[in-house]
């Protein structure tokens, strides 16, 4: 008898541990789960509302996602979760850019520097001090200055058809912007303002694609969207003016790269006709251990390729950051 009641107590026992074990992985998956779900938040800095998407743990390492023209955060939608189960990550919209707010162009000044200061106030103001950064396009010169301002910060730097050198500059350059650089004529000034229609958009998102029918239309005419607000053409027209700048800052980034030796992982739609893949190759110029990887795909090479491309980056970060 004595033994049937040790055998039923210690079942008894066995069951309730086996259901608050049951318990708690269900609470923890719940948990990670919630993590994971992409939260969509604003952030006042200096009175501009920024919009931003943010997903998994806060307490993880955070990678800050920096889109490129004409997009905005909404190019990473595909990303944050494949990236959100290990790490904390966080993608904003620049201003004038996606659902933050798009000051006039006399009250505030569009250029790469001041964006770069509102984005570096906007990741102090929702506590980020230690993050690597994805950059594409538009990214990159605003990556580089967070990583010029605080080098510390930066842990890795993972570049998608973010351009750093002018071998990666292709001949739209020439033919579409750098005349305007040299003059402010209406001829050039035209030429620009061409690359604002929805023609250019798309051709941006189908240029180059093995698969152009894995492009969701709602990428490019988001795009298109936002660049249709009144106003956004002078803010386009400012920015564009302003990238001259960025090829200046090219000697810094570089010597920057040098000095801090940061991990670097460069992956490239091969087929980009805005970026070639030249600008992949050289980042190796200044960090010799940089990984390059290309994938078939163009500008926005996302948009086909989330899947390998997450795969490198979660593979690169695995081993770079701790």
């Amino acid at each position: 008898m004595i033994n049937i009641m040790k055998f039923v107590w210690n079942l008894s026992i066995g069951i309730g541990i086996g259901f608050l074990i049951m318990a708690l992985n269900a609470l923890a998956s719940e948990r990670s789960q919630s993590m994971k779900q992409i939260r969509y938040k604003t952030q006042a800095v200096d009175g501009v509302k920024i919009f931003y998407r943010e997903a998994g743990d806060p307490s993880r390492h955070t990678v800050v996602l920096l889109h490129g023209f004409p997009s905005s955060s909404h190019m990473f939608r595909d990303l944050i979760p494949e990236l959100s189960g290990k790490y904390h990550v966080i993608a904003a919209d620049m201003p004038g850019f996606g659902y933050s707010d798009q000051p006039p162009s006399d009250q505030f000044d569009y250029t790469f520097d001041h964006i770069a200061e509102v984005m570096d106030r906007f990741l102090d103001s929702v506590g980020v001090n230690k993050y690597s950064i994805y950059i594409q396009d538009y990214g990159s010169p605003i990556g580089f200055r967070l990583f010029l301002r605080h080098p510390e910060r930066i842990q890795a730097i993972i570049t998608q058809n973010g351009n750093a050198y002018e071998e990666g500059l292709s001949p739209f350059w020439a033919e579409s912007i750098i005349p305007y650089w040299k003059e402010k004529s209406p001829a050039n000034e035209k030429r620009v303002r061409d690359l604002l229609t929805l023609e250019v958009t798309k051709y941006q998102y189908t240029q180059g694609y093995s698969h152009p029918e894995y492009v969701s239309p709602d990428s490019y005419m988001f795009d298109q969207m936002t660049l249709d607000r009144p106003g956004n053409d002078v803010i386009q027209l400012a920015l564009f003016y302003d990238y001259q700048n960025n090829v200046k800052q090219y000697p810094q980034w570089h010597e920057a790269l040098r000095r801090y030796k940061p991990p670097v992982l460069a992956m490239w739609g091969k087929n980009d006709p805005i970026f070639l893949p030249a600008g992949a190759e050289a980042f190796k110029r200044d960090v010799p251990e940089a990984e390059i990887h290309f994938v078939d795909s163009g500008h926005f090479a996302l948009e086909e390729d989330s899947g390998t491309i997450s795969g490198y980056i979660l593979a690169f970060l695995n081993k770079k950051v701790k």
